[in-house]
């Protein structure tokens, strides 16, 4: 029970964590009016565990490196097709540039970012940078939720009255840790956030991860009683 309760601890802190990479840009970048993901950090937080989890439940009972890369895999597939069609919807739906006023020069392509943002907007759409961010996001973010259901399940398989039961209830409480992270993270992130090259992002990786930490502390051991007392009682 002892490497469940680190297991959890890890895997639910790389997931906190994780969110603060994806540029969420919430209401105002589904108006266009600045860049990010146009919805909230909770909704794109548990779409990407959701995706993960489905996943990861396919390929569970296969090698830990198979389960997690999969987990992974899924999660960062849904996030960049969720960014690319978003990027497509803004440039051939709205008709605007895809640019952010948050930095000067976008640093993988080096294209400058102001004279592409519509006046009275901070940008939109999804910048390369951002992109790059996002997809380290949910690398994060479906390695944590696939180690957390791995930990999860591999616990229930001991008892053998669980076995049937174990992939449903891994992927419940999965699911549960990524609305607990999903919400703390977007208190967090108070508003919108363009990734790692964001100013906010140095700002609030330190509040973030200490979070992280003690969210997954109490979580780890919330799941170690219920999970206990279900295996010995």
């Amino acid at each position: 029970m002892l490497s469940m309760l680190i297991l959890i601890i890890i895997a639910s802190t790389l997931i906190g964590v994780g969110v603060l990479f994806i540029p969420v840009g919430g209401a105002p970048a589904a108006l266009s009016t600045t860049a990010g993901i146009p919805t909230g950090a909770p909704m794109i937080t548990i779409g990407m565990g959701v995706t993960g989890i489905l996943v990861t439940s396919s390929v569970i009972g296969k090698s830990l490196p198979v389960v997690l890369l999969s987990g992974m895999s899924a999660s960062m597939l849904m996030m960049a097709i969720t960014m690319l069609f978003s990027n497509l919807v803004h440039v051939y739906g709205v008709g605007v540039n895809i640019a952010s006023s948050t930095f000067e020069k976008d640093p993988i392509t080096s294209f400058n970012q102001g004279e592409y943002v519509s006046p009275g907007t901070t940008g939109h759409g999804i910048p390369t940078v951002s992109f790059i961010s996002g997809l380290i996001g949910s690398l994060l973010g479906g390695l944590g939720g696939s180690l957390l259901y791995s930990a999860i399940y591999e616990a229930l398989i001991v008892n053998n009255s669980f076995v049937m039961q174990a992939g449903v209830i891994s992927a419940i409480l999965t699911l549960l840790v990524f609305f607990v992270i999903a919400v703390m993270s977007s208190y967090n992130i108070g508003g919108t956030i363009q990734g790692f090259y964001d100013k906010k992002f140095n700002m609030k990786i330190k509040s973030a991860f200490i979070a992280s930490i003690l969210t997954a502390i109490l979580i780890a051991v919330i799941y170690t009683i219920i999970i206990g007392g279900l295996i010995y009682v």
